[in-house]
């Protein structure tokens, strides 16, 4: 959630008014993420997030943005993609504060294309959507009971997906670490190169096999990480125990089930500071998953290398957006070693499943 693209207060009132999501009452830049520009807007309808793509295009976004609807039409909390109305709104009187024409002026600055009925627009020449923003905040230590609560959610996420009825792989899978592991070598030591070029070579061994083939498949988020879950408090008060979302779907492809469960046990049970898998939180988590979709043969023998595969493809992003990084007004790196660390873990002290 960096800020590739600037974007003014009049700009995004105008952007706003043309969606048919009120007046603009305050706007603010996102920190975190590192591929698109998004900002917190608040209107008089409600909050909601504005996102401007940097690197996805017009061709590939309408898979995330449809998929998105897709979840939230069969309840499960994801943000929801908001429609235009189905014939352009006229502006809305402007406060005594905005004028009209300055709100004018900064709609034809900013190139806003607004299309009637649509899911997908344009500002400032970059794709843009908005959404619905989740209530709560990310649990950033979490406990059994929060990955419980989120392997129940994958779950449900897995099978509402089955019917989804558009295809789009997984844009950060096999083929692009194949052609990114070139790329990022030169910024290794000869341990580390061995170590990425020999789990490479393993994950197209193991892709290759019969067993993969057979995996169940369908859309999968890809990057449902800490930062990228709501919680809030419950009924009762107790602060963040009732999950309210899963975000940031613009990794999403369709790929196996098992990978988003690998991704999943990879940051969620894991000990941040050495990479160690956390058995009771692994198996909080595998436990509710397997209570709505219980795992097949092939995914029970195929986890511990899906859990390599899942951190040698962050390793390998990390190291990309590192040392080839791009410039933006509000930024914040990865450490890449962090998943080396995971890598090393799960080679040396796998996973194992519950019985």
């Amino acid at each position: 959630m960096a800020v590739f693209t600037e974007v003014s207060f009049d700009e995004a009132a105008s952007f706003l008014q043309a969606l048919g999501l009120g007046e603009l009452q305050s706007i603010k830049g996102c920190a975190g993420g590192i591929e698109n520009t998004n900002y917190f807007v608040d209107t008089d309808q409600g909050p909601f997030v504005l996102t401007l793509f940097e690197r996805l295009t017009f061709d590939q976004l309408p898979f995330y943005l449809h998929l998105m609807k897709h979840l939230a039409e069969r309840g499960i909390p994801v943000p929801d993609p908001q429609l235009a109305p189905a014939a352009i709104l006229a502006p809305v009187t402007p406060t005594k504060s905005r004028k009209s024409a300055a709100v004018a002026k900064a709609a034809a600055l900013a190139n806003v294309d607004v299309r009637p009925g649509g899911i997908l627009h344009s500002l400032k020449g970059k794709p843009a959507a908005v959404v619905n923003k989740l209530r709560g905040s990310s649990e950033l230590n979490p406990q059994a009971t929060h990955c419980a609560a989120v392997g129940d959610m994958l779950a449900r996420m897995h099978l509402a997906g089955r019917d989804f009825d558009m295809q789009q792989p997984n844009l950060r899978g096999l083929p692009w670490w194949n052609e990114t592991v070139p790329v990022v070598l030169p910024h290794l030591t000869p341990e580390q190169c061995t170590l990425m070029v020999g789990e490479l070579a393993f994950q197209n061994h193991v892709a290759a096999s019969s067993a993969y083939a057979s995996l169940p498949r369908g859309p999968i988020h890809a990057d449902l990480f800490r930062d990228n879950v709501m919680f809030e408090a419950d009924s009762a008060g107790e602060h963040n125990s009732n999950l309210t979302g899963f975000f940031d779907f613009y990794f999403a492809g369709c790929d196996t089930f098992l990978f988003d469960i690998a991704v999943c046990l990879n940051d969620w049970c894991i000990d941040l500071a050495t990479g160690e898998s956390d058995p009771e939180r692994a198996d909080a988590f595998v436990n509710a998953y397997q209570a709505v979709r219980p795992l097949t043969a092939q995914e029970r023998q195929l986890l511990p290398a899906m859990l390599r595969a899942g951190a040698l493809r962050f390793w390998t992003s990390r190291l990309w957006d590192f040392h080839l990084p791009r410039d933006a007004a509000v930024l914040k790196a990865h450490d890449p070693e962090h998943f080396e660390r995971v890598l090393r873990q799960c080679l040396l002290q796998p996973y194992r499943l519950p019985a």
